[in-house]
């Protein structure tokens, strides 16, 4: 199998790779006969010189490669057809502005297998930036309250090296005696946490949060049966909550009256209740200043979270009288961090955490045998029709 890696065409410019340089190195080693090419870019987190000094080829033309590998989507003029892709694609949702790229695909007789859709046994994803996005969103989320009330000035995320560089900057940091909440348990809450534990603040349950003065800044997660109960008086279930989102609703209410300062890395459905109405933004006793919304939905669950931000420029601000935006760190209203791509921040840790997933958790199934249908199950188009568990995209497609 010929493997090559695309060079990336989406813009705002994204400057991660499916693989570092000594990682498809490994894969050639790993796998004889696999052959690894890449194309050159002047923005790639890992430079021409670096890959060529593990041996791989780096060259323009990749038509010879039977699959291509990148991250974002890729442009539709640079499809090459009758070939297997493999990046986010973003349109199992029906994405309105990558329908015309699902349409080349198809038309084209690619195959596409989309990484957000590669999955275990039990329906758990497999690779994934989830962890970078929490690790960065935490970081930015510092930064805003820094700048917001002049107490310090952190080095952006995607100016630093790697993350190494970034946690140097945490020193500067200091709180007054606020409130921390970070919503969500999964990878991105996680590694919100992770970036925090950096800081040594006391980490305080949920019950005591909401009840007492610490007298210092203090750090609390929480999970989906802290800020949601079911609306009929049953007792709180996961997985019924994740099946059934629609018979829930938001408790939330109280956090919003002792949190300044809100990291939000949960996962929310459409048809689960929003953590607060801009109504409650209003109330005079709502507390919280700064957000990081690192889950980004808009429109969400939170909404001051109005658009999404840019890494260049992160923060914007938001007056609850006007549900307008503002300047970021008008003191009339809420500073919110809401950037969609943040693993993009720190691209060579994200994308070397990324390769190491595929290495171990998928190439076998993509250059060997797919035994359990970890490749079939993400493959959305095979050879230029959509395949049966995709087959809702066809209106979506006009097909």
């Amino acid at each position: 199998m010929l493997l090559g890696i695309l060079r990336e065409t989406r813009f705002p410019p994204d400057r991660r790779v499916p693989f570092t340089p000594g990682q498809l190195k490994e894969l050639e080693k790993k796998f004889p006969g696999l052959e690894c090419f890449i194309q050159p870019s002047d923005i790639r987190a890992f430079s021409d010189e670096e890959y060529r000094e593990y041996g791989i080829t780096v060259r323009e033309d990749l038509s010879v490669c039977d699959v291509l590998m990148g991250i974002k989507e890729v442009s539709v003029e640079t499809l090459i057809p009758g070939k297997t892709y493999l990046f986010f694609s973003h349109t199992g949702k029906k994405q309105p502005h990558n329908r015309n790229l699902l349409k080349a695909i198809v038309s084209r007789h690619i195959t596409l297998v989309d990484y957000e859709y590669l999955a275990d046994t039990d329906g758990l994803r497999l690779v994934h930036f989830g962890r970078w996005a929490g690790i960065v969103g935490a970081y930015n989320g510092l930064r805003a309250w820094g700048e917001r009330y002049g107490l310090f000035l952190l080095k952006p995320a995607h100016q630093c090296h790697d993350k190494q560089e970034m946690v140097k900057e945490l020193p500067k940091v200091k709180l007054p005696a606020i409130k921390i909440l970070v919503s969500g348990g999964g990878r991105v809450a996680k590694g919100a946490m992770e970036m925090l534990q950096h800081l040594q603040l006391q980490e305080v349950e949920p019950d005591d949060f909401l009840i007492r003065d610490f007298g210092a800044a203090v750090i609390c997660r929480i999970d989906p049966w802290h800020y949601v109960k079911r609306a009929d008086g049953s007792d709180f279930e996961l997985n019924h909550f994740f099946s059934y989102p629609d018979l829930y609703e938001s408790t939330f209410k109280p956090f919003t009256r002792v949190t300044d300062f809100l990291i939000a890395g949960h996962y929310w459905n459409p048809r689960s209740p929003v953590f607060m109405a801009p109504s409650d933004i209003r109330d005079p006793e709502f507390r919280i200043r700064v957000v990081a919304d690192i889950s980004c939905d808009v429109p969400g669950s939170i909404p001051s979270t109005i658009r999404a931000a840019s890494i260049a420029e992160p923060f914007y601000g938001y007056d609850p009288l006007q549900e307008r935006e503002i300047s970021p760190f008008d003191p009339r209203g809420i500073t919110v961090m809401a950037v969609d791509n943040l693993p993009a921040e720190l691209p060579r840790d994200a994308s070397e955490d990324f390769g190491r997933m595929l290495i171990d958790r998928i190439m076998s199934s993509l250059a060997c045998d797919d035994m359990h249908g970890i490749i079939g199950k993400a493959t959305i188009v095979r050879n230029g029709k959509l395949t049966d568990h995709f087959g809702y995209l066809a209106d979506y497609i006009g097909t």
